[in-house]
């Protein structure tokens, strides 16, 4: 054991915080049939920690915008929305200013490819 060997130990502790907030307009149609998800025109991907304010993102957002929720892992806590780009757009945003100013959220800022 003395062998100038080192063990180290990661775990991870997830705060409050929104790591991924991202528009995907016009996806490719395959993306669509590999998720099993309906075809709509853009498609808003959320990851937040802790897993379980998944729940509370995917309520904000169709409350904020037409969308509708294509996939919600209170597991993973990943969201995913499908919509037109605007209210994606509109939902995405409504939910990280929800949960950045009323929860104290870290919050990325909102990519679009």
């Amino acid at each position: 054991m003395g062998q100038g060997l080192e063990r180290i130990i990661q775990e991870s502790v997830p705060g409050k915080q929104i790591t991924i907030a991202h528009v995907i307009a016009s996806p490719a149609p395959d993306i669509y049939d590999r998720l099993g998800l309906e075809r709509r025109e853009a498609i808003g991907i959320l990851t937040i920690s802790p897993y379980e304010a998944s729940i509370i993102a995917a309520d904000v957002a169709a409350k904020a915008a037409d969308v509708g929720i294509g996939f919600l892992d209170r597991f993973t806590g990943s969201v995913v929305l499908l919509g037109d780009v605007q209210s994606v757009e509109t939902a995405l945003r409504a939910v990280c200013d929800m949960m950045r100013g009323r929860m104290g959220f870290t919050v990325v800022e909102t990519t679009r490819s």
